[in-house]
């Protein structure tokens, strides 16, 4: 390529081949033309990231004078991140080899309220306390955490 030879190519040529020499500088974009309109060029692609797309404009501006050039190359937005599974509740009733029910206290329980749902009336609930007096010295005091014998 001579000195001269920049003055007897067309515009278009000059954008064409700037645009060659893009692609094959292997930056990821796929799709990558250009249209021209006068000297206002108009750059089209598919790039993975901002760094390829302005990358494919600082190298075509550094090889091409034009009056205007639009970068119309996209991103596509990333794939969106599976929501992760929620941690399962642990087991709030579990049944025993003797057949006797275990209930696993959660935050906010009250024996009343282990007991209306096991027996059907709050006032159960020293039936419950009586059944756990192993772990229990109070039947205003239960804990998160804590695994209470059912009785039937």
């Amino acid at each position: 390529m001579g000195f001269f030879d920049k003055f007897t190519k067309s515009f278009e040529d000059e954008v064409e081949e700037a645009m060659e020499k893009i692609r094959g500088m292997g930056l990821g974009v796929e799709g990558l033309s250009a249209s021209v309109d006068g000297k206002v060029v108009t750059i089209k692609g598919s790039a993975p990231d901002m760094d390829a797309k302005a990358k494919v404009m600082q190298f075509f501006n550094e090889m091409v004078d034009t009056e205007n050039t639009f970068n119309m190359i996209s991103i596509p937005a990333p794939e969106p991140k599976p929501e992760p599974e929620p941690e399962p509740e642990p087991a709030a009733e579990e049944a025993t080899t003797t057949g006797e029910r275990v209930y696993e206290v959660v935050h906010g329980d009250t024996l009343g309220a282990v007991a209306q749902k096991f027996y059907g009336h709050a006032n159960a609930y020293m039936k419950i306390f009586e059944a756990n007096r192993d772990i229990l010295d109070n039947p205003n005091l239960i804990r998160p955490g804590q695994k209470l014998r059912i009785p039937e």
